[in-house]
């Protein structure tokens, strides 16, 4: 339903992330099933391309399952995402990538945000990384300075207050970390508008 309506509203592709939960990159046969379910359902509903990673339990790229899920996603270009920040071998990581095809990787460099991992990104970015991770208007210019990377990769949203008047303090619809239920994460378009302004004035 989100695929359709955003393909609606803008004009520029849409990549759908195939994540069938959080936390590791390490996929049980069911969950592969699931992805696969998820890439059919978004190409038949307008996807241009997909995103996806899957990592073996050392911490290097499943080649079985990744060359598996690109054989279902064909004819559309594929996004690796920053599963690639948990490989035990990022360079290793990259070639192989290259070779089974993804198109771009998104990656903070291994570290905790693109610009503590800006060294590898430069490194990375001459091939298909993308900047990825903690990217704000505060440090965009940096990192698309300090990598010769010419894409990036950011949430820009901001947390705006629920509407409900009435708001029940004794119940939490998810883990004590998830934000709370009366505040809403959403796309900032003001923080677009400047990522953009940054962007066109350095790309």
């Amino acid at each position: 339903g989100l695929l359709q309506v955003v393909k609606q509203c803008v004009r520029v592709p849409v990549f759908v992330m195939i994540r069938p939960r959080g936390g590791d990159f390490l996929y049980s046969d069911r969950e592969v099933e699931v992805m696969k379910a998820d890439i059919r359902l978004a190409k038949l509903h307008g996807a241009d391309g997909l995103v996806f990673g899957a990592l073996t339990e050392d911490g290097r790229i499943d080649t079985e399952l990744c060359t598996a899920l690109l054989a279902v996603c064909r004819p559309l270009p594929v996004t690796f995402h920053r599963a690639f920040d948990m490989v035990h071998d990022p360079l290793v990581a990259l070639e192989t990538l290259i070779s089974l095809g993804f198109e771009r990787v998104l990656t903070s460099g291994c570290d905790s945000s693109a610009l503590e991992g800006l060294s590898l990104i430069k490194r990375l970015a001459e091939q298909v990384s993308v900047p990825s991770g903690g990217i704000t208007e505060r440090n965009l210019q940096r990192i698309l300075e300090g990598s010769t990377a010419s894409e990036f990769h950011c949430s820009a949203r901001s947390a705006r207050d629920s509407g409900m008047k009435f708001r029940n303090p004794n119940v939490a619809m998810g883990a004590s970390f998830s934000a709370p239920e009366y505040s809403i994460k959403v796309a900032d378009v003001a923080k677009v508008r400047t990522l953009n302004a940054i962007a066109k004035n350095i790309l």
